[in-house]
């Protein structure tokens, strides 16, 4: 069974940039810089036939405008027990129905919908205990960043395998934006 998710790509000069932040969190797994990307829906586990379900569908997509990606700053995941460093993103109107699009389309296929709410964002690393006092120094030495900026023109359906995360994750199909 393939496991399938959609996102946009991260550009590799965007990518280069976040890499920079890569160290300095004993117990951090991070991720390889070409494996950065934003999640924009989890599909799991399904049947090749699903699969081409969920391939057909997207490409109906009715969204056909490239959307412009500011990531703006680091943050974490998991509140007292942090679980995830990852670069946060901002202005994303554009990005949130794009991903109430396809999560529409998801549910028309008959997948269970998505119960997490859509925070847009490249996970950079994976936290498991991981001490929240070197995640707070982590972040008040490298959590302030310039903006960096691109356009995304398309989207994509990744596949993976199943993992403890972090990729490699393979481009099964692409849907413009333009």
């Amino acid at each position: 069974m393939p496991r399938l998710f959609t996102g946009i790509e991260i550009p590799p000069e965007i990518s280069l940039a976040l890499s920079a932040y890569r160290g300095g969190l004993p117990g951090a797994r991070w991720i390889d810089p070409e494996n950065y990307h934003i999640t924009l829906r989890f599909i799991g586990d399904i049947d090749a036939r699903t699969a081409d379900d969920v391939a057909s569908m997207l490409g109906d997509s009715r969204w056909r405008e490239p959307i412009v990606i500011t990531i703006e700053g680091l943050d974490t995941f998991g509140g007292s027990k942090p679980r995830a460093v990852f670069a946060r993103t901002s202005g994303n109107g554009e990005l949130a129905d794009l991903q109430a699009e396809q999560e529409r389309m998801m549910r028309q296929i008959g997948l269970p919908p998505e119960t997490r709410k859509f925070v847009p964002h490249v996970t950079l690393a994976r936290l498991k205990n991981v001490s929240p006092i070197d995640v707070a120094d982590y972040m008040a030495t490298r959590g302030h960043f310039p903006k960096l900026a691109f356009t995304a023109n398309r989207f994509v359906l990744y596949s993976s395998k199943a993992s403890t995360g972090g990729g490699p994750y393979v481009i099964e199909a692409a849907y413009p934006l333009s």
